[in-house]
């Protein structure tokens, strides 16, 4: 029988199992699709999981049989991986979320996903998402609220709700997620997981339902620091597919910069500009300031960082979510229009139909009374995220920082059916610039919090260095106790540490 442990494993743990024939592709997919069966829609219900893919046990059979030929792929062969069902997998539904999509199968694959088949890597299933991804709570009118598996009475985060919520409940070993304005960020921190935010135009987006083509990024959500830059490695260069992806020539493939940062030579600013704004903010905040007490005690310098202006850009309401806003409606029937085979044919359509879950609707309907981009208050809010990501980078390079450190959200995992505040991720998101989320610990009542380190543009290796610098001295939380054939997993025996 294999190790249930397995299913938080790290994927070299599972490339190594493959490797020396104690593990085969097809029983990691036998067990994760398990998993699935026991948890996802039976107690404790997690509901991250869409669709799955009917075709797995036979892709993970003949991947098994080219290795026993010789043959790999790439990092990813034989690992089973979750992608956000508003992500195109050929033959596969995607919904965004939203009912008036259901049963649409696309006929090509997105560009991610051409990348991660040729890597090796098996398409497990499509992960729920809170609608068309325009917000952080998870729901949506097709499949209803996802559960954090730490506490299935919490929010899971979003909109990437499904895939960090399924991969924290061992449903694969990585996922892929979209972020528009956290929503790759959020649900790695309520998840205990790593969520990397890249800088926009990395990772190519073709095949993916926009939100905003401004502000849309994808990339990796993940146990470990390791996997994450395993995983971007795979996804960044030219797809051989036919899509240019827009790439950043590097000296050395992201997981081999992993070794190259030491903590003792590593200067963080604490941006402390978002550590306190509203109330019900202290318990967050000083979770994240511990776990940075024990990387100044490994040797990270740290300091504390006020950017004047940085207030004055993120109240403002033109700056706050105007792009979102306007990019949606003219972004979504453009894509609508080059899927003739898609049953929902436009953005009035979809607000007309009124089957959007009903927090979603308003927002929607913000979107629709927008007429044009070609607006003095667009290009105004254009102007104020280049204003946003100079003094940002301005400020590190007068400081000498790698990096600066702050909260992803402030506040813990809302229960379900109240309000989730707190969101840090307009930072990122606004000013293009990359973040790696990493786990900050624990909330009281034991869900997981996070911290966001962000870099500078195209820095995407350093941020990875940093972070599995601060990973090997001050170890992430295990995954959630689910019970699996009475073993449940715990801190002392996970494998996904290994």
């Amino acid at each position: 029988m294999i190790d249930w442990r397995l299913s938080a494993a790290s994927i070299r743990r599972l490339q190594a199992e493959q490797t020396d024939g104690t593990l085969s592709a097809r029983q990691l997919v036998d067990l994760y699709l398990k998993r699935i069966t026991a948890f996802d829609q039976s107690a404790p219900a997690i509901n991250a999981i869409a669709t799955i893919n009917e075709r797995a046990t036979a892709e993970a059979d003949a991947l098994d049989a080219e290795r026993r030929d010789g043959v790999l792929r790439g990092a990813l062969h034989g690992i089973p991986v979750l992608i956000k069902d508003n992500i195109e997998t050929a033959g596969l539904q995607t919904t965004a979320g939203c009912t008036l999509l259901a049963g649409w199968k696309p006929e090509n694959d997105a560009a991610v996903v051409r990348r991660l088949r040729q890597a090796g890597a098996i398409i497990l299933a499509k992960t729920n998402m809170h609608e068309f991804g325009y917000g952080i709570r998870g729901f949506g009118s097709y499949f209803g609220q996802v559960r954090n598996p730490y506490d299935p009475e919490c929010y899971p985060g979003g909109s990437s709700s499904g895939s960090a919520a399924g991969l924290a409940a061992g449903f694969g070993a990585v996922a892929l997620g979209t972020d528009t304005s956290g929503s790759i960020g959020i649900p790695s921190a309520y998840n205990g997981l790593v969520g990397l935010r890249v800088t926009q135009g990395l990772i190519s987006c073709e095949g993916i339902v926009p939100l905003s083509s401004t502000q849309d990024v994808v990339g990796p959500i993940a146990r470990t620091v390791e996997d994450a830059a395993t995983v971007l490695d795979v996804l960044t260069g030219t797809d051989v597919g036919g899509v240019q992806a827009p790439t950043f020539p590097l000296a050395m493939t992201y997981t081999a910069a992993l070794g190259t940062a030491e903590l003792r030579n590593v200067r963080i600013g604490r941006l402390t500009d978002l550590f306190r704004i509203d109330a019900g903010d202290d318990e967050v905040a000083g979770i994240v300031e511990r776990r940075l007490g024990l990387i100044e005690t490994a040797g990270t310098t740290i300091v504390d960082v006020e950017i004047s202006a940085l207030s004055d850009l993120l109240k403002d309401r033109l700056y706050g979510s105007l792009v979102l806003v306007q990019d949606f409606k003219f972004d979504l029937d453009e894509y609508l229009a080059r899927r003739p085979t898609s049953p929902l044919r436009s953005f009035q359509a979809l607000l007309a139909s009124g089957v959007c879950h009903a927090a979603v609707i308003d927002n929607l309907r913000l979107s629709m009374a927008t007429v044009s981009r070609v607006t003095q208050e667009y290009y105004a809010h254009v102007a104020k995220r280049r204003m946003l990501r100079e003094v940002i980078v301005k400020a590190m390079d007068q400081l000498g920082l790698d990096a600066l450190v702050f909260p992803t959200i402030r506040q813990p995992a809302g229960r379900i059916g109240g309000p989730q505040n707190g969101a840090n991720s307009q930072l990122s998101a606004n000013s293009g610039l990359p973040a790696l989320t990493l786990p900050g610990g624990y909330a009281d009542g034991g869900v997981p919090v996070g911290m966001d380190i962000l870099g500078r543009p195209w820095r995407e290796s350093r941020l990875l260095a940093i972070g599995h610098a601060i990973e090997q001295c001050t170890p992430p939380p295990s995954p959630p106790a689910l019970t699996f054939r009475d073993a449940p997993i715990d801190a002392s025996t996970s494998a996904g540490r290994n």
